[in-house]
């Protein structure tokens, strides 16, 4: 494609009018008029210099640099298609876009979009602007209209005297003029039509400053065309007496009869908006509307009416794209020139998706930068004021607008409940709530009705943040706030406590991993009040519990302080310290700080040694033999794991030391003797019930394949690996052990960029975790290091290593399956 034209640009939009009616009537020849349409119309745009954005089946989108080629090419186009069958509408509109690496971006491509859909097969419309600058003499004159992006009206100009029916633009309507397009709700727009299709009174539920009137506004817009009675607007915003909802309509409306007489005779939608402070009142006197046979309603509310004929749709938040389009929208505003940045994603992720949110804060980048933005979002509802004039005053800030909601009628339990909910973070269950918080399920259902709570389809509720933050400051004014914090802390610490002896093998140790897991933030936030109440017995206790799920989670940075905190503080007995010093000293050599795990295994063997507890000593020497072989002391570490393992006997933590003889076996070339240790490790991994170990074993076992040319036998050992290791999301076992293996099978082959870009990617995983490849994962890379640079340029080995690096973030499993694959 030609470079896209910048400046000034004239968008030429085309679309074939009544294509279903078209291929009936054409059949099987449709795919060839269709064909000969579009090389006619490519040839009368190339001819005048049109370059071509986008095509979406039967329609273009063509860019022009000067407003006079662009109307040429579109009389050309339509004299070259007069002879068939097939009509075309098209639409012209000039502007001054932005241009960035996905095209064309501005209110002005949709301006252009709307003009085009707004007329008739063989007709040629232009906007104003772009009649300003041709200047032609032959635009007649269709006066002003309302496009369906409901920003201002447009003064239209026609091609030419043919007779067409009436645009289709909007008349029989009181839809509000909006100062911008609905961006970013393609997929929920379409979602809303659909159901209005069947329900006669469809409502669209959620809190304050999710979009929902600006989406109900939209998706009655593209109604206007169905309903020759039109569409029209009530708010109820500054009504408080449910009383005046009926006279209110019919005033909107212009009914001179008894309200529902005068419905019964019409084709019409009603959008109503902002109905929460008027129910449950208003909603009987609502749904008695319904009775006319030929009227939709589409209504706007915090929470549902709860009537018989009602359809709800909870407005979700906005996915992580669509936030960052709506935030960069807005920003450009301001700053036409604007590019989003990495700062603004955690922008995004932070406003969890919330549309109002996101638009306040874009609205600050005149004076901060996205960078800026970030860093003040600890005080959000502060921070995210300043809202445009010409909208109601309570969203003007995030705080008003939540404020709104939560002074709507809520019940004394539910403000209180609110309020107590606040403790979580992240998301949490019925248990949770009703341990902590005295919940009981007919508050949780109001409060997620009221749009103050939202669930999950796994049956778990969250709190947005910023309406998370507002509940927190309620929570502070409370009394009982330290009572709750306390509840919270010792809730989650049992919870640990009781998943923790699971965590380590048995039928169910994926599940109960990944179950753990969703608590991260809940557990974070009770080790900072154990932490703050000096309870630093408490924090150990849950640190260590936790340990398992921060290195599979990538976490062991944090895990290791954690547990170095506590174990610094904490009076504990032996036993919770002997756990706290394994945890704290594997997470601490997981991230290559060997000589903070050094540390913690000195003090462990001084109190194994104190408490004359061999199992304990063994498992120390066992990590004292990882810290020394990543160290490069291979000889040393063999020492230390062969006395582990006499320490040990037949305890099932004896498969820890078999592995670290098994890997210094296959790093001294001997892979036999490897796999009769791995084999060992693998049956009392299964005796432990072990799925982790049992991966891990399969990953060394591989290696002992590969390097005994038993090739099919790796690739099968590698697989099982990375299944299991997916089922606990362990990504960095995948990417130590499968990854580098195939890595290293690729390089043997010849098949030099897939090792490169597998390498590349194993590399990224463990980097973005902080962590290392361990001792053998080394080992491995210097060998298919050498076996590369001996055919491959640097460059070209860089470039294929930073690819593979880019499939860091994807199913590292389908990375596995996708090399495996390319092996057979």
């Amino acid at each position: 494609m030609r470079e896209l034209p910048r400046g000034t640009v004239t968008f030429l939009f085309t679309d074939v009018e009544g294509s279903t009616r078209l291929l009936h009537d054409l059949g099987d020849n449709y795919a060839e008029v269709l064909a000969e349409h579009r090389r006619l119309l490519r040839e009368a745009f190339e001819r005048f210099g049109g370059v071509e954005v986008d095509t979406q089946g039967d329609a273009f989108f063509v860019a022009f640099s000067r407003a006079s080629d662009a109307l040429a090419a579109a009389a050309a186009g339509r004299a070259a298609l007069e002879a068939g069958p097939v009509r075309v509408r098209i639409g012209l509109h000039t502007g001054e876009p932005v241009v960035t690496d996905e095209g064309y971006v501005g209110m002005d491509v949709h301006r252009a979009a709307r003009i085009a859909a707004a007329g008739h097969g063989g007709q040629i419309l232009v906007s104003q602007s772009t009649s300003d600058l041709t200047g032609a003499d032959d635009l007649r004159d269709l006066g002003e209209h309302r496009l369906k992006d409901l920003t201002a009206p447009e003064r239209i100009y026609q091609l030419g005297d043919g007779d067409f029916p009436r645009l289709k633009t909007l008349n029989q309507t009181n839809l509000p003029v909006q100062s911008t397009p609905l961006i970013a709700r393609e997929r929920e727009l379409q979602e809303v039509l659909d159901l209005l299709g069947s329900a006669r009174l469809l409502t669209l539920t959620g809190p304050g400053g999710l979009g929902k009137t600006r989406l109900a506004l939209q998706a009655a817009a593209e109604l206007v065309e169905e309903f020759s009675d039109g569409v029209w607007f009530v708010s109820f915003a500054a009504l408080n007496d449910a009383e005046l909802v009926l006279p209110t309509i019919a005033s909107t409306i212009g009914a001179k009869t008894e309200l529902g007489g005068f419905l019964g005779q019409t084709r019409m939608v009603l959008l109503l908006d902002n109905l929460e402070q008027l129910l449950p009142e208003a909603a009987p006197k609502i749904a008695e509307l319904l009775r006319a046979p030929n009227l939709k309603v589409l209504a706007t509310s915090r929470e549902r009416l709860a009537v018989a004929a009602e359809q709800e749709y909870s407005v979700p938040t906005l996915p992580l794209e669509d936030a960052i389009a709506l935030f960069t929208a807005r920003a450009r505003q301001l700053k036409p020139k604007f590019e989003p940045d990495e700062h603004v994603t955690v922008v995004a992720q932070r406003l969890d998706g919330l549309p109002l949110a996101i638009e306040l804060a874009a609205a600050r980048v005149k004076v901060l930068t996205p960078k800026q933005i970030a860093e003040r979002l600890g005080h959000s509802l502060d921070l995210l004021t300043g809202g445009a004039r010409d909208v109601p005053e309570r969203q003007r800030t995030l705080r008003a607008t939540i404020e709104w909601s939560h002074h709507l009628p809520l019940s004394a339990e539910e403000q209180e409940l609110f309020a107590h909910l606040a403790v979580f973070a992240g998301s949490f269950d019925v248990d949770a709530a009703e341990a902590v918080c005295a919940a009981d399920l007919d508050l949780l259902q109001s409060l997620v009705d009221k749009g103050l709570l939202r669930d999950t389809t796994d049956g778990r509720f969250f709190v947005l943040a910023t309406i998370g933050e507002y509940a927190g400051e309620q929570l502070d004014r409370r009394s009982d706030a330290e009572a709750v914090q306390r509840r919270h802390a010792e809730f989650f610490l049992e919870r640990a406590e009781c998943e923790a002896p699971h965590l380590e093998g048995g039928p169910e140790q994926a599940q109960r991993v990944v179950r753990l897991a969703r608590e991260t933030e809940n557990v974070r936030r009770a080790l900072r009040v154990w932490e703050q109440n000096g309870d630093w017995e408490m924090l150990l206790r849950l640190a260590t519990a936790f340990s398992p799920v921060w290195w599979l989670q990538g976490h062991a940075v944090e895990g290791h302080g954690w547990l170095r905190k506590g174990l610094s503080a904490a009076k504990a007995d032996f036993e919770l310290r002997s756990k706290a010093f394994e945890m704290g000293s594997f997470l601490a050599y997981i991230h290559n700080d060997l000589d903070g795990a050094t540390a913690l295994i000195d003090e462990w063997l001084d109190a194994a040694d104190a408490a004359d507890d061999r199992l304990s000593r063994g498992k120390a020497l066992h990590a004292l033999s990882n810290v020394v072989n990543a160290a490069g002391d291979m000889k040393r570490a063999h020492a230390l794991d062969t006395e582990s393992l006499a320490l040990l006997g037949d305890d099932p933590s004896a498969r820890y030391p078999l592995f670290g003889v098994g890997y210094n076996a296959l790093m001294a070339g001997d892979p036999h003797r490897a796999r009769i240790l791995f084999d060992q490790a693998l049956v009392l991994a299964k005796r432990a019930d072990d799925a982790l170990e049992i991966a891990n074993a399969n990953g060394g076992l591989g290696f002992a394949a590969l390097d005994s040319r038993d090739e099919q036998a790796a690739i099968a050992f590698f697989t099982d690996c990375a299944e299991v290791a997916a089922t606990f999301a362990y990504d960095s076992l995948i990417a130590r052990r499968s990854i580098m293996g195939l890595a290293l099978l690729l390089a043997s082959r010849g098949r030099y960029l897939e090792s490169a870009r597998a390498l590349g990617c194993a590399e990224g995983v463990v980097e973005e975790r902080a962590e290392g490849l361990g001792a053998l994962g080394e080992n491995v890379r210097e060998r298919v290091l050498a076996i590369l640079r001996a055919d491959v340029d640097d460059v070209t080995l860089a470039t294929a290593r930073e690819e593979g690096r880019r499939l860091r973030h994807g199913d590292l499993r389908k990375v596995v399956r996708d090399l495996v694959r390319s092996l057979d």
